[in-house]
């Protein structure tokens, strides 16, 4: 009997391999997300989608704008390319109606605007990276993914420490390489709806975490807009020191034509102004001990 996904395996690039990955992981990313992250250019990635739509791999949807005409294609994964991610990281076959779930999700959610700002974080880094030589996002983990035991283990951790299941929620975990310096990070994406009080609750599971696991890493804030950046920031100042963090605001770094590689974030407790996602590592570095081992 043909297999369809060994039929397929022959006519797929690293590229779109990566390329389904994500869309398996993280659900649903533009035209343009995806040309800045893995192109050269858009006409090329064009031609790409094409030729992995016509092959079933992914699937795609087309939002309405309200004041008429329409958004870029969004692209999903297909049920033969959902096959294809399970079968190369032997993982068990998804559902038979995997794909049809992941359309209805992602064609009627009203948090889609939250998951493409969330990529767009991510598609960005990868775009910096993919022009640069020595940089690159080694890791995007979603949620989920960070809520598994184990996740953040290393091999010789203790039992229990392997065991411990994270109650946290991120956005999404990342580790950035550039030249010498690696830099696990997490990721809160902040649309500007929540109160600021929400954002603030969250450090505690991190801290526990933290203190569970060992180690710390920097928890990214990257907020809606610089005024709201500025009242977290105020609000974070009344506190002691819990997590290793740091604060950026996207309108301001839009502004300045920025990604979130470059100098946008401004480390929580420093007033010495912006620096770049690589050197965040000091935060990591220099996190003090209380944070990182039980009570």
């Amino acid at each position: 009997m043909d297999d369809p996904v060994l039929r397929v395996q022959s006519q797929l690039t690293a590229r779109d391999r990566i390329l389904l990955g994500w869309l398996y992981d993280h659900g649903v990313l533009t035209t343009f997300q995806v040309a800045n992250a893995l192109f050269p250019s858009l006409d090329f990635c064009q031609r790409r989608l094409r030729a992995l739509y016509q092959l079933r791999l992914i699937a795609r949807f087309r939002p309405q704008r309200a004041d008429g005409g329409s958004y870029p294609y969004h692209w999903l994964i297909d049920q033969l390319g959902a096959e294809v991610v399970a079968a190369a990281r032997d993982e068990r076959p998804p559902r038979r109606d995997h794909a049809r779930l992941e359309r209805r999700r992602w064609t009627s959610t009203q948090t889609l605007t939250h998951r493409l700002g969330v990529n767009q974080f991510f598609t960005d880094l990868a775009g910096h990276a993919r022009t640069r030589p020595n940089v690159r996002l080694r890791q995007w983990l979603p949620e989920a993914a960070c809520q598994r035991a184990g996740t953040f283990a290393e091999p010789d951790d203790p039992v229990l420490v392997r065991a411990y299941q994270p109650r946290i929620r991120p956005d999404g975990y990342g580790v950035w390489a550039e030249d010498d310096k690696v830099i696990p990070f997490f990721l809160e994406y902040d649309t500007g709806t929540e109160q600021l009080g929400v954002l603030i609750g969250k450090l505690v599971g991190y801290r526990k975490l933290f203190a569970e696991i060992g180690r710390a890493w920097p928890v990214l804030f990257w907020l809606h807009s610089a005024a709201r950046e500025r009242n977290f920031r105020t609000r974070l100042a009344e506190l002691p020191p819990v997590i290793p963090m740091a604060t950026g605001a996207r309108d301001h770094a839009a502004l300045r034509g920025q990604s979130p590689a470059e100098a946008v974030w401004a480390i929580a407790g420093d007033g010495e102004g912006r620096t770049s996602l690589a050197k965040l590592s000091v935060l990591a570095l220099n996190t003090p001990e209380s944070l990182v081992s039980k009570p």
